[in-house]
């Protein structure tokens, strides 16, 4: 009864093992496989994506070819054919992709045999054509005709030549389409006149305009029509091009086919690229992986465009190694584990059934052997547990004869198999040496010196190797050899533990990389850049050289963030770590400080100095134009300089000096660089005084206002004010603006200080006007950090409402270069200021870059002629012709003019003689605060008026 259970655990015990086994493996296989096909599906979108990407781009570029062409019609009242190929010929040699350039002129019915005589004389045979039925024919009369007049390269296009259009439905339909919106329209496809096969292509049209008609609204667009330019592209070759200028495509990768309209129309079909290889006839689940399709619709030129993507036919062997891996290993392990089983159950009966005949014929008499074999059965399942305790370990064991000089391997475990590659089959037998070979010239190989004397003095030993598997991939070992002695106590054996150490020399790597590299843009950090610049200030030392600590900080990087947001900052940031690479020699290093601060240590080596070229190259790499998330920004920076050992000896002062340099790179209007001098440290401190009074000067109420008179150069009467801070310091007294208006920029203290200054206007001029003193308009100034607040226009419609002062008084005057900085951004925020019923100027006009095309969308009311024009008025014929375009500018614009920094009575008659509306400086007064303003007002009809009237006579 005993040995039939025996039997039947046993079975149970193998089929237990079987059952668990697969299934464990079928769940790890399905799970694998699903992981594969995930990654490989978002592998094939991105990649999809990405030329979905590039076609939308190269036919946006494509578009933007015409407006091009379409300006030279804009600017040059009817340009001659020779013109118009002087024009296009750079154009068709830099867009090879576009097919033709083409200027089309309505010709009406009464007008064509002049012009076919004209041409004639120019291209014999000329005529007047139309296509029908994909032959060109002599186009039958009609009242009007669209025809083919300027055509670019003529060679290969010479077909379309006088082709008349107008009986083309679908280039009329996208030409009336042209003319309604005054965009780019692109017709749908069909065949060219030039093309000598059934391919297709496409046009798109931009509408010219005789000059100098209204085109205000259709009606008067559409008489003022003489024809339009044409852009002509070869479907299949335009977007052929396109994808093969982002990189040429892997035919077996993925199938794109392109569609011009919504739909994956077989009629609408322009372009197909199909992979190698062939499609399967066989289903999916019979090892082929089903195809990813992707789709986008998008619409160039008012035509909408159809792509999809699929990828081709894939073998499930091709990308399941992993699963299919998993599923072969966990077959086999399950079914040598289950032979294992069963093999001790058979080993184990064997000996029971031995045990118990000799226990039977040697019951009474042989007691001592009975004790001996169950000795035995005690030491064999030690060996058994120690045997499976070594083949489970997770660190690889390995036995070595003692036989100089190869000490062959006689045993190694699967855990050997798994860190180093090797099977057991493969390096039985073989020396250890095999392990070293894979290591070549590798810098550790002394660490196997130390193994073979250890053998050979029969002793133990520890090192730790760096080698590479069977695949070549490179890991780490800790490897411990010791003796194994005989009961003689010879040395027979060696065995060796070897501990697979990889991800934890990876890890150190890491953060070695992390504790001494910015994360960013992987330059060196803040804590290694002491170290190399104490190994460069050694060597620099040692060998009487110079040394240059450079401070680089980009300029305006805070209004990228505040605009764009920090993910293009780091954008940026990357960009500029890459260029200012590029820019500097081999030999130097840069670190990345933090922010937007980079510092740059250069060496003098022999045959190589130092000079300001370097300087130059860094802000040249750093000043070429970039975009970021379609803006494009011109980014400068400011630089610092501090020499080794005439700026210190240390590498915190080195580092300190050239950062107080470059604030005063920054001070001297940014984009230059400064070389350190003692002065800047105490102007540095200085400096720093300041920004800790100016960050408590508004609690302590230091800041004052002081008004600065507008006077109408009409009435000569005070018409408003300019309101201006002060500082009135309690120990340096009445501090400059100039002084601390910059640092409050950039410490961000304008905000508050700002909004101080528009409340306390607001509530002066509200209690002037109570006081029966007039009402009068002021104007305050708004930096940059207050026009791109996003509370900017309820902040000003808070203040109004709590002081009680109309919004009509009060006038908000931005620089011109503010506005210029984004202008679509600029005109939302101006509107709405507008909506709210201020004022608005641009003040110091003249001295940016202001586009006049933006100049008129700007909701504003006044222009502020800067003083830098006024000062020389009557000197400079340059100043004076700038000063009187303005007025005249604005008038044209219907906006009123203020011209500031008036000082002399020739400058006034100047001003009033050629129109300028109101005046502001020191001829009439300075800025005053509230009570000598109000002094002002009171004397309006006496003293200062009269005088400012009889002198502008």
């Amino acid at each position: 009864m005993y040995k039939a259970i025996k039997r039947i655990g046993a079975s149970i015990s193998v089929s237990l093992t079987l059952i668990i086994g697969f299934g464990v493996t079928a769940l790890l296989f399905l799970a694998t496989c699903k992981l594969e096909d995930d990654a490989f599906n978002l592998d094939f979108e991105r990649r999809a994506l990405v030329r979905v990407t590039t076609l939308q781009r190269g036919l946006e570029e494509a578009v933007q070819v015409l407006t091009v062409i379409n300006r030279l019609f804009a600017t040059v009242d009817n340009p001659t054919r020779e013109q118009f190929h002087t024009f296009t010929a750079p154009l068709v040699e830099k867009y090879p992709h576009v097919q033709a350039f083409s200027f089309q002129r309505f010709i009406t019915r009464g007008e064509r045999a002049g012009f076919e005589s004209a041409m004639q004389a120019r291209y014999p045979g000329f005529g007047i054509n139309a296509m029908v039925e994909g032959k060109t024919v002599p186009s039958p009369i009609r009242e009007r005709y669209l025809v083919v007049d300027y055509l670019e390269p003529l060679q290969g296009n010479r077909p379309a030549l006088g082709l008349d259009m107008s009986a083309n439905a679908t280039v009329m339909q996208a030409l009336e389409l042209a003319i309604d919106s005054g965009k780019p329209v692109s017709t749908g496809a069909f065949r060219l006149a030039q093309a000598s096969t059934n391919e297709r292509g496409l046009l798109v049209l931009m509408p010219v305009y005789r000059a100098g008609m209204p085109l205000d609204t259709l009606a008067q667009r559409r008489a003022a029509v003489i024809g339009d330019t044409t852009a002509v592209f070869h479907a299949r070759v335009l977007l052929q091009r396109i994808f093969n200028a982002a990189g040429p495509l892997r035919r077996e990768d993925v199938d794109i086919s392109v569609f011009i309209g919504e739909h994956a129309d077989p009629v609408d079909l322009v372009y197909r690229s199909e992979s190698s290889a062939s499609k399967s006839l066989l289903p999916s689940w019979l090892g082929y992986r089903k195809p990813v399709r992707i789709r986008r619709t998008f619409n160039i030129a008012g035509q909408p465009w159809h792509l999809e993507a699929r990828s081709a036919p894939i073998s499930l062997t091709s990308n399941h190694s992993n699963s299919l891996l998993i599923l072969g290993a966990g077959t086999l392990l399950t079914l040598l584990a289950a032979a294992y089983l069963y093999t001790l159950s058979m080993r184990s009966r064997r000996i029971q059934r031995t045990v118990d005949e000799r226990t039977a014929e040697l019951r009474l008499t042989n007691v001592l052997l009975k004790e001996d074999i169950h000795a035995r059965q005690q030491a064999e399942q030690a060996l058994q547990l120690r045997q499976r305790a070594i083949e489970a370990s997770a660190n690889a064991i390995i036995i070595m004869q003692a036989t100089a000089p190869d000490y062959p391997i006689e045993y190694v475990n699967p855990a050997f198999e798994r860190i180093t590659g090797y099977s057991a089959g493969e390096v039985i037998g073989h020396s250890i040496r095999m392990l070293e070979s894979d290591s070549g010239a590798d810098a550790h190989a002394h660490g196997f010196e130390e193994i073979w004397s250890a053998m050979r003095e029969q002793r133990e030993g520890n090192v730790v190797l760096r080698n590479h598997n069977k695949s070549g991939a490179e890991v780490w070992n800790d490897l411990y050899i010791a003796p194994v002695k005989s009961e003689q106590g010879t040395v027979t054996h060696f065995v060796a533990a070897l501990y697979d150490i990889t991800s934890m020399k990876r890890y150190e790597a890491e953060l070695e990389f992390q504790a001494n590299r910015d994360v960013l843009t992987g330059l060196v950090n803040r804590n290694m850049l002491r170290k190399v610049l104490e190994e460069a200030m050694a060597y620099a030392e040692r060998y009487q050289r110079s040394l240059w600590v450079v401070f680089v900080d980009l300029d305006r990087f805070k209004f990228v963030n505040d605009t764009l947001g920090h993910k293009a900052g780091d954008l940026l940031l990357k960009t500029i770590a890459g260029r200012l690479r590029a820019a500097v020699r081999d030999t130097d290093t840069i670190a990345r400080l933090g922010s937007d601060e980079f510092v740059i240590v250069m060496s003098e080596y022999t045959g190589i100095g130092l000079d300001t070229r370097h300087l130059h190259r860094i802000q040249e790499a750093v000043a070429a134009p970039m975009t970021i998330e379609g803006h494009t920004f011109f980014p400068t920076c400011s630089i610092g300089v501090a020499a080794y050992p005439d700026d210190g000896r240390d590498a915190e002062v080195l580092v300190k000096h050239a950062d107080i340099a470059m604030y005063r790179a920054k001070q001297s209007g940014r984009d230059n660089y400064q070389f350190y001098t003692p002065a800047m440290n105490a102007q540095a401190l200085e400096r720093l005084r300041i920004e800790g009074d100016l960050r408590i000067a508004l609690e302590r109420n230091e800041f004052l206002l002081h008004y600065q008179p507008k006077i109408n150069l009409r009435s000569g009467r005070i018409v408003g004010m300019e309101a201006l801070i002060r500082w009135n310091h309690p120990e340096l007294g009445m501090v400059s603006p100039a002084r601390f208006i910059s640092l409050a920029e950039e410490t961000g203290l304008i905000l508050p200080i700002g909004s101080w200054v528009i409340r306390t206007a607001c509530e002066q001029v509200r209690a002037w006007q109570e006081a029966g003193l007039g009402n009068m308009r002021v104007s305050v100034n708004l930096s940059v950090r207050q026009f791109v607040q996003k509370d900017l226009v309820s902040s000003i419609a808070k203040v109004l409402q709590e002081t009680g002062l109309d919004a009509d008084f009060l006038e908000l005057e931005l620089t011109e270069s503010l506005v210029m900085t984004d202008v679509e951004h600029a005109i939302g925020i101006l509107r709405e200021l507008k909506d709210l019923g201020v004022h608005l100027s641009i003040d110091d006009f003249g001295t940016g870059y202001s586009s006049l095309s933006y100049l008129k969308k700007f909701p504003i009311d006044v222009l502020k002629i800067d003083k830098s024009f006024v000062r020389d008025i009557t000197l400079d014929a340059d100043d004076a012709a700038i000063t009187v375009s303005i007025i005249s500018l604005a008038h044209s614009l219907k906006l009123h003019v203020i011209a500031e920094g008036v000082e002399t009575e020739e400058q006034l008659s100047y001003l009033r003689q050629h129109g300028c509306d109101e005046m502001q400086g020191y001829l009439f007064s300075p800025p005053v605060p509230p009570e000598r303003f109000v002094e002002l007002l009171q004397e309006k009809n006496d003293t200062q008026v009269t005088t400012l009237e009889f002198s502008a006579r």
